[in-house]
């Protein structure tokens, strides 16, 4: 496996609260948005909070996809990180974003592995 990959990061806003809330759709939603985008699902591990929340973690052969929600404020923190040039991080990224029904969407992709961290200006938007 390649060492240099993409990394997605992206703040999830005005998302709909309930599956923010549902620890059974948000593990299906990054399973399949991991299937989406050509990964290889190895493992998955997700954790429900009282008296509200998720974070939970999809391993890929080829890295990760990450969330933490937060119901109260209709707001979901989510990573994709593959490594190669096999599959496209961006396509699971915005599977995530789409069924989460996010209003308001901020990313920000890092190179990974290629040396110093290079952080680009943000993309934010609007999703109506």
């Amino acid at each position: 496996m390649e060492t240099i990959g993409r990394h997605i990061i992206s703040e999830l806003w005005d998302c709909n609260v309930d599956r923010l809330n549902d620890i059974d759709f948000i593990e299906k939603t990054f399973v399949e948005a991991a299937l989406a985008c050509g990964a290889e699902v190895r493992e998955v591990a997700f954790h429900k909070f009282a008296p509200q929340g998720v974070s939970g973690v999809v391993i890929i052969s080829e890295s990760h996809l990450t969330i933490h929600s937060f119901p109260e404020h209709g707001y979901a923190s989510i990573d994709v990180y593959t490594c190669g040039d096999r599959i496209d991080p961006a396509i699971a990224a915005d599977y995530i974003a789409r069924e989460l029904e996010a209003k308001t969407i901020e990313t920000a992709e890092i190179p990974r592995g290629t040396g110093p961290v290079q952080v680009p200006e943000r993309n934010i938007r609007a999703v109506i």
